[in-house]
């Protein structure tokens, strides 16, 4: 009697898997090396399911989370199916090589009592004479006569030469309104992380790696802006001190141009 295939049997390999949802977040073997710091030879060999390059499981796993994560999908059902392709989870470390390596650690510094002593002797006969000093003047302090009622003479006051206030720091929202010379792009992660990259109208990389949910970065170029975003529906825009009420789909990549004036995309 012969049994059926089950369907897990019928799922793409892991490999395939993470190769498949790269494709559909248009996304190159590069992007997702730059963004993860896999190396590009190791991607192509996972998603062609070799893992003898990754170094052993425990980097094995990370690849392979960390790749996911990039091209938008679950990774702890991949994990799970190379755990079970390769003998399990990996054993936890022993605790042995762990305290061995707490014990590597060069210990704090002990408190130098000595020199807390000292100080503690200088600060006493400082306060003592201080005391004595100010206890061997007959006339009454001016702090005194204040706390007494009586007005403070105006004329001995000396001038004030304190120094005005620098000005504050322009905040981030500040510099997302931008000077009218210039092509200013705020990019903030509110609906979740996305790889991004920007580069100036020269074409140089400018940012290139994954923006976290509630991070924000601005950028600024004389003459155009030019985004690559790998999930645009996470993305926030402000452009040239302008909100965006482009809204975008979660997973959606876009590539968008902006230059000076009244944002528009390219």
């Amino acid at each position: 009697m012969s049994i059926g295939n089950s369907p897990e049997d019928d799922r793409p390999s892991i490999g395939r898997a993470l190769q498949q949802a790269r494709i559909a977040a248009g996304l190159t073997v590069e992007e997702v090396s730059s963004s993860t710091r896999v190396r590009i030879p190791i991607v192509h060999a996972i998603e062609e399911d070799d893992f003898s390059r990754c170094g052993g499981d425990v980097y094995a796993r990370g690849h392979i989370r960390n790749i996911a994560r990039a091209v938008g999908i679950d990774p702890e059902p991949l994990v799970e199916r190379y755990d079970g392709d390769h003998g399990g989870r990996p054993a936890p470390t022993p605790a042995a090589p762990l305290f061995e390596a707490e014990r590597i650690r060069s210990e704090p510094r002990r408190p130098n009592w000595t020199a807390a002593m000292v100080a503690a002797i200088v600060a006493v006969i400082g306060f003592v004479g201080f005391t004595l000093f100010s206890g061997g003047d007959d006339k009454p302090s001016n702090t005194a006569q204040v706390a007494e009622g009586s007005k403070p003479d105006k004329t001995a006051a000396k001038p004030s030469t304190t120094k005005p206030a620098a000005p504050p720091v322009p905040s981030e929202s500040a510099i997302a309104a931008a000077p009218r010379d210039k092509v200013t792009v705020k990019l903030g992660a509110n609906q979740g992380k996305s790889w991004i990259s920007v580069k100036d109208h020269n074409g140089r990389l400018l940012f290139d790696g994954l923006l976290l949910e509630g991070e924000s970065k601005t950028f600024q170029d004389k003459e155009r802006i030019d985004l690559v975003l790998g999930n645009a529906g996470a993305i926030e825009l402000f452009v040239n001190g302008k909100k965006l009420q482009d809204r975008f789909e979660p997973g959606q990549v876009e590539r968008l141009s902006y230059t000076k004036g009244d944002p528009e995309a390219g």
